[in-house]
């Protein structure tokens, strides 16, 4: 399984309440003592919204996540109008994060952000939005369609908020994400290697060391575009290319390999002005830092 990290769900809930406990609402406290509700035997007659909304933060507090959303519906559908209904709505969103029902939280948030784009919890839903896609990147060999998506909503946050307390752990997630997204290019890259694929294979290094510098991922590309060129006797580009990665890594064994591999030849790293990968070289000792 992928290790994704902590997600500071305490601290976006303790955030999130506060930011919900507008216009003069009862302590998180008092609410807990209110009559829990079912919504299911509502029929005509309907609590006020601001009666079902501190029973639904009561149960959030109380680990109660389905009981909580169906109160936001409900506050969303017999109060369309009020302001609980919009708090009820992002609220939702993150009570759907909390039972791992991503869908369903996406669509909230993305329905609460087309509906209050400038509302002061905008940039929680898009954190949500993150989140929910975050939570469901797979393996390298699946479709990293939902780490993209993670990474678009969280550059939301760090473009359109760049003050919120959601930036930082927005940018540990986005590189993670990237990471994943390099990960794929090199398995796609080493199954072309491996068919003796070699432009196909050059081209999946290339994207890694180019878009995703800053990843674990490059130090391998790197190597294997020493083996791949090699292997096309295009051997300036394979001395170009273990050049870059002696700069940027001379204590790693893929260096040590790729060094040795040259050396086979009689070669050995050197640095080609003309090259794609020396540009790309000098780019990526400013990415390491």
């Amino acid at each position: 399984m992928l290790n994704r990290g902590l997600v500071p769900v305490n601290k976006c809930l303790r955030g999130l309440l506060v930011a919900a406990s507008l216009g003069g609402m009862m302590a998180l406290g008092a609410c807990q003592s209110d009559r829990d509700i079912d919504i299911t035997a509502l029929d005509i007659e309907t609590e006020p919204a601001d009666v079902l909304y501190n029973q639904a933060l009561a149960n959030i507090k109380a680990g109660k996540m389905r009981e909580a959303s169906r109160k936001f519906e409900a506050i969303d559908k017999q109060h369309p109008y009020s302001e609980y209904a919009r708090k009820a709505m992002v609220m939702n969103a993150f009570a759907n994060y909390r039972m791992g029902k991503y869908p369903d939280s996406i669509n909230s948030a993305q329905r609460y952000i087309s509906l209050y784009p400038e509302s002061e919890d905008t940039a929680y839903a898009y954190y949500l939005i993150g989140l929910s896609y975050y939570r469901q990147i797979p393996q390298v060999t699946r479709d990293q369609g939902s780490a993209q998506r993670a990474i678009a909503a969280f550059s939301e946050i760090i473009q359109r908020y760049p003050e919120s307390e959601y930036v930082t752990d927005s940018e540990t997630k986005i590189r993670f994400a990237r990471d994943q997204l390099a990960g794929k290019e090199m398995q796609i890259g080493r199954y072309y290697q491996e068919r003796k694929e070699y432009a196909a294979a050059v081209n999946r290094f290339r994207v890694v060391v180019e878009t995703y510098p800053n990843t674990r991922q490059v130090e391998e590309a790197l190597a294997r575009l020493v083996e791949v060129y090699f292997a096309m006797g295009l051997t300036q580009d394979a001395q170009a290319a273990a050049a870059v990665l002696g700069h940027n890594f001379p204590d790693s064994q893929w260096y040590a390999d790729s060094y040795k591999l040259l050396q086979s030849e009689g070669l050995e790293p050197r640095e080609n002005r003309g090259s794609w990968i020396t540009r790309a070289g000098a780019r990526l000792l400013g990415s390491q830092s």
